[in-house]
């Protein structure tokens, strides 16, 4: 009789971490890079050493907006209040201004309750597609340890909503 080993399935890596890994590699190969440069360029005379390049990057523009629909809309905006003024749990805002997903969402609907409530509907409905064990926004958020499956469901709300002409 034999046993088959069966080899634990590979992780799963999210888009930040898939990003850590491109970047180091990067770095390996620029490195890389540099030294075959300055030995194939070594015996020029007056050849011009690497330019220096800046280490930061600008930060990106904001977002624009392809959502029409108000209700893609809202969730759009609130989306990007996260990006801008941050991303807490266990707490609808914290002292440095970060704010939870439904707060996101009520200070984007400018007063406006059923849009909001509409969106928080929405926002579970993308939520539960990934996550169905998740029963609210802030059970689900306060699961959280990053703020990329936040974005990430915003996105997929915006989307859901943008497609039905929301």
């Amino acid at each position: 009789m034999s046993t088959a080993t069966i080899a634990p399935a590979a992780p799963v890596l999210d888009l930040d971490a898939r990003l850590a890994l491109v970047d180091a590699a990067m770095t390996v190969r620029l490195s890389e890079a540099a030294v075959a440069f300055e030995v194939n360029t070594a015996h020029l005379p007056g050849a011009d050493p690497i330019p220096h390049i800046a280490e930061t990057l600008p930060a990106p523009a904001a977002a624009a907006n392809l959502y029409r629909p108000p209700l893609a809309d809202l969730l759009h905006r609130a989306r990007l209040r996260i990006e801008t003024v941050g991303w807490c749990r266990g707490a609808v805002f914290d002292e440095s201004g970060a704010v939870c997903p439904i707060q996101a969402i009520r200070l984007e609907a400018h007063g406006d309750r059923d849009l909001a409530h509409d969106a928080c509907v929405t926002l579970l409905d993308a939520i539960q597609d990934q996550f169905a064990h998740a029963e609210t926004i802030p059970s689900w958020n306060a699961q959280q340890t990053s703020v990329g499956p936040v974005l990430a469901a915003f996105d997929r709300a915006a989307s859901r909503a943008h497609a039905r002409n929301q």
